[in-house]
Parts: C-alpha cells; structure tokens; sequence
C-alpha cells in the first residue's frame, strides 16, 4: 500500500484533514447531523478526495462520524442514550411548567407564540434544521416561561441547557417531523386559549416531546422500541 501523501510539514495530508474537521466538531462549528461534503472539504484544504476520505473513515472509527448510504458522512449524533435521558426529563419537567403557566399566559404572549410559529411553518419550503430548532425552542420558551414555579423553571432551563449540543440540529435527522411539530404547536395554543385543563395542557406537552424523541429512535434504530410511552 503506498504511503499516505506529506505535507511539507511533515504531517499527512490525511491528518491534516483529520485535525481540522475534528477541530471542527469540537467547537461545533460541525454539529450533530452536519453533513461532510467531502469534495467540498477537498477543495478547502486544497488536496485530493482521498485524504479527506482517509480522515473521515479515522473520524467514523472514533465515532465522531457516521456514514450512511445515500447520504454520505455526517457528525455522528451525541450518545442516543444522552439525548434520550435528557428528552425524557424535560419532557416531564417542561410538559409541568407548560401547565402551570397557561393561565397566567397573557393575549400577547400568545401572539408572540403563534408568530413564531407561523415563521417556523413558512420555513418549512426552505428548511434550516438549526434554525427551526431555535424557533421552536423561543416557542416553548414563551408558553412555560409564565410557571409560577421557579424551581421548576430553573430545572427546564438547565435541562434545555444541557441538551444544547444536540438541539441545535435534530431536526436534521427527522425533518418530516418539522411539519407536524408546527401543527402540534397550534393545537396546543387553541388548548390555552380555550382554557383547557392543566392536565389537559400538560399531556398535549407529553405528546409532543415524546414524538420527537420516537422519531428520532426510530431513525437511528429502526424496529427498535422507543421505549415506554408514558412518563
């Protein structure tokens, strides 16, 4: 097998594309589910295909890339185990603060909610996974924000804060969900407006949350369980 090519540097071509898209992904500028175009990374660090290929396939044995037929390689998705304990607890938590605030939530908080909304479902043509996920969160933000409880809120934030790194782009993985997020957000707001049973409030939130999660598993692991539907 021939030797990989070297840089004047003394450093493999194959290595230096391996430092720089792992730099990458360590600063988030590659975030779950970002897609590596590897010509494109070619181009960029002026060398052929096949040392950047060399770097990823290093990248997939570590775990920090994935490579999926008819895709190609993407930054591999923070541990499913994370994300779903994580998903579980601000579904539990943010669902309770959802219901505690909806009658403190005022005529204009929820217009600010349905804006947004309706900006996240125009979005949908032109759809930016990082984006959407930032619209949705400054959603959810608006509705549960008004809870009385400030234990509670303070618990919903760090969970929100701790699931960040992987937030910013599920949507990614799961853009059909993106349209029946949006239709779920509204039926939600007629359930506030309506003035709706807290626990009423409080399972449409459940349902929500868990719904992403589901499709999220069911992507990365297809036929698997997504695990117990009630929480």
């Amino acid at each position: 097998m021939a030797s990989p090519a070297v840089t004047p540097t003394g450093v493999s071509k194959s290595q230096r594309a391996y430092h720089w898209i792992k730099e990458r992904i360590a600063k988030q500028e590659f975030t779950p589910g970002y897609r590596l175009v590897l010509g494109t990374i070619a181009n960029g660090l002026d060398m052929s295909v096949v040392p950047v290929r060399e770097a990823v396939r290093q990248l997939e044995a570590e775990g920090l890339v994935t490579f999926e037929r008819n895709v190609g390689a993407r930054v591999s998705m923070v541990d499913d185990t994370q994300y779903r304990h994580a998903m579980q607890a601000i579904t539990v938590v943010e669902s309770a603060a959802t219901a505690l605030a909806a009658r403190h939530l005022t005529a204009d908080d929820l217009r600010r909610a349905r804006a947004v909304n309706e900006v996240m479902t125009g979005s949908l043509d032109r759809f930016d996974p990082r984006a959407f996920s930032a619209l949705n969160q400054e959603f959810h933000h608006i509705l549960y924000s008004r809870c009385a409880n400030p234990r509670l809120l303070e618990i919903v934030d760090a969970e929100w804060a701790r699931l960040a790194p992987m937030r910013d782009s599920i949507f990614a993985f799961v853009p059909a969900r993106a349209q029946e997020s949006v239709q779920e957000h509204e039926q939600l707001l007629r359930l506030i407006e309506d003035g709706a049973p807290p626990e009423d409030i409080e399972q449409a939130v459940r349902r929500h949350r868990t719904g992403t999660l589901a499709a999220y598993l069911e992507h990365e692991h297809p036929g698997e369980p997504a695990g117990p539907s009630s929480l």
